[in-house]
């Protein structure tokens, strides 16, 4: 989500106070409150409530103020509410179920793009991999993320699964908190770059089995180093 102007300001600071657990499921928000204690005109205040709203993570009832909803109500996928849960006190829990949701989809998108990717997204994935061998082998991490979120939706992508491919923006929050937060190595594992390129290969050759082999050891392995850094 483009945050910006004095909205974007509000909902940065309320944002991830709720997704913190700062303000409690429950806890109510009155928007004359807000009003006040932020400085910024009743239509910012609203404006801010409709982007926490189309989250999940509040209701707006007349009367009774702006609540915080139950995490079980919340938009999870959203990106934006996977960055804010990254950077508070719930990022270990964040990161292992959403490490564990690629384990449970990457590789079946894997095999189904051996089959069903077109010329240029076969193209685009044997050039990515190329890009993080390059990237990962110069500690450059920005391009390294840059390439490898890129990656991961273009086989997402090219799964031709609509449900698999709207995954792409949440595997990307996923690897960019890894990063951000210092929980990837400096140069990345070059084993893990191989396995890129075999998956790249392996969709390339139209061969799904070895597509799928080849990113569950990503993900899985992923997860694995996951546990170790969070232990």
């Amino acid at each position: 989500m483009d945050i910006q102007g004095l909205p974007g300001r509000l909902l940065a600071d309320l944002g991830p106070s709720i997704a913190s657990g700062e303000l409690p499921e429950g806890s109510v928000l009155r928007i004359e409150e807000l009003e006040s204690r932020y400085g910024v005109s009743r239509t910012v205040v609203r404006e801010t409530v409709r982007m926490l709203e189309s989250m999940r993570l509040v209701a707006s009832r007349r009367r009774v103020g702006v609540t915080v909803r139950p995490k079980s109500d919340w938009d999870v996928f959203n990106p934006t509410v996977i960055a804010w849960r990254l950077a508070g006190a719930d990022r270990a829990a964040q990161l292992r179920s959403l490490g564990s949701l690629r384990v449970a989809v990457e590789p079946a998108a894997a095999a189904l793009a051996a089959r069903e990717a077109t010329d240029d997204q076969r193209r685009a994935l044997s050039a990515l991999a190329m890009e993080m061998t390059m990237t990962g082998r110069a500690g450059d991490l920005v391009s390294f993320l840059r390439h490898d979120a890129d990656f991961h939706a273009t086989v997402l992508q090219a799964s031709g699964n609509e449900m698999f491919a709207h995954l792409g923006a949440t595997v990307e929050a996923v690897l960019r908190g890894r990063t951000e937060h210092h929980l990837m190595p400096h140069h990345p594992q070059e084993y893990a770059v191989q396995l890129h390129r075999e998956v790249a290969e392996a969709i390339t050759a139209g061969d799904a089995t070895a597509a799928e082999r080849a990113m569950r050891s990503i993900v899985a392995g992923a997860l694995e180093e996951l546990d170790t850094v969070l232990d």
